[in-house]
């Protein structure tokens, strides 16, 4: 990995800078946001309504120099109203292609539940396969290309929660809470005025965020971390509580994720302690519990914590071995 890598560490942290000017105590929520950013994947915010998840999507995409799109998703929206469609155009007789909105660089999903599975299927195609497919044809997403979705838990009555299939496509899946006291204080003192949402600023070019991605896979990941992962996602399928455990997209989600990471700390290599902050948030989503786990109260939170206190934390090796 170049030295050149860690010319971008300070535009990270600036990053995380802007997002904190407006999201107060959202610490741990900006990086991960970040590390999901650099490693390509995408998050689904889970929350109920008025916590911010939509202020943070909108902040990192502000604090990003590329284009962003936002779709609001509703039970009558169509899947050509996130991909586009073709229009026939009388002067030239010829069928033009009008992009949706997915054709953006930084897309915002808001309310990804309440359309239909159809529509959803849309969003979820470019997310996993960076293109789409319009009219039969295949049409590629932009790079960088990077959705940040959200969910309201509550109120389901018109909605078409995300099965566990398409949940396994975002690499992490994030929950806001409510501020603590404090925090909602002063959170009503920087909004008194104008909100500090208009004062962010760019600070990061699309160029510079596929050379920062491009630098993050080569970070270097060894073979007693690979076994972590492994043993925890292993963990995950043998339990008792889990009726499916994680898939190995889940391992690689894991590994790509402590990448990210471990390039954010100023690291060209991954700690097993990257690995173990990351599996939560990573894995906890991937899992489908027993009904007596649910009928017990368990989380699939509760599974990944019981995981990592049962597997030990590889230690380092020595240089000679």
């Amino acid at each position: 990995m170049s030295n050149q890598a860690f010319l971008y560490q300070p535009k990270i942290s600036e990053v995380l800078k802007n997002i904190n000017r407006v999201m107060i105590g959202k610490d741990d929520e900006a990086l991960l946001s970040v590390v999901a950013l650099l490693a390509k994947g995408h998050v689904l915010l889970e929350d109920v309504p008025g916590v911010g998840k939509t202020m943070l999507v909108r902040t990192l995409a502000k604090s990003l120099d590329c284009d962003f799109k936002r779709i609001q998703f509703t039970p009558d929206l169509l899947p050509s109203d996130v991909t586009g469609v073709s229009i026939y155009n009388p002067k030239t007789l010829e069928f033009e292609f009008r992009p949706g909105p997915i054709l953006g660089n930084i897309v915002l999903a808001d309310e990804i539940n309440r359309t239909s599975p159809k529509t959803q299927s849309a969003l979820l195609e470019g997310m996993e396969e960076t293109n789409i497919t319009v009219d039969g044809e295949a049409v590629p997403l932009k790079s960088p290309f990077f959705v940040m979705a959200t969910q309201n838990p509550i109120e389901y009555e018109g909605t078409y929660p995300l099965p566990e299939a398409q949940l396994d496509r975002f690499l992490l899946k994030l929950r806001m809470g409510y501020p603590s006291e404090k925090q909602e204080m002063e959170m009503l003192a920087r909004t008194s005025g104008s909100h500090p949402i208009h004062e962010v600023e760019a600070v990061i070019s699309r160029e510079e965020l596929v050379s920062l991605q491009k630098e993050v896979e080569e970070v270097y990941v060894d073979s007693t971390v690979h076994r972590y992962i492994v043993d925890l996602v292993t963990g995950t399928r043998k339990h008792e509580g889990v009726y499916l455990g994680v898939s190995p997209r889940g391992s690689i989600a894991l590994m790509k994720a402590a990448k990210a990471y471990a390039f954010i700390m100023d690291r060209d290599y991954v700690l097993p302690d990257d690995v173990k902050f990351l599996a939560e948030n990573v894995l906890s989503h991937r899992l489908i519990l027993t009904s007596e786990a649910k009928f017990e109260g368990a989380t699939p939170e509760d599974i990944i914590s019981d995981v990592l206190s049962n597997i030990a934390v590889p230690v380092q090796r020595n240089v000679s071995e």
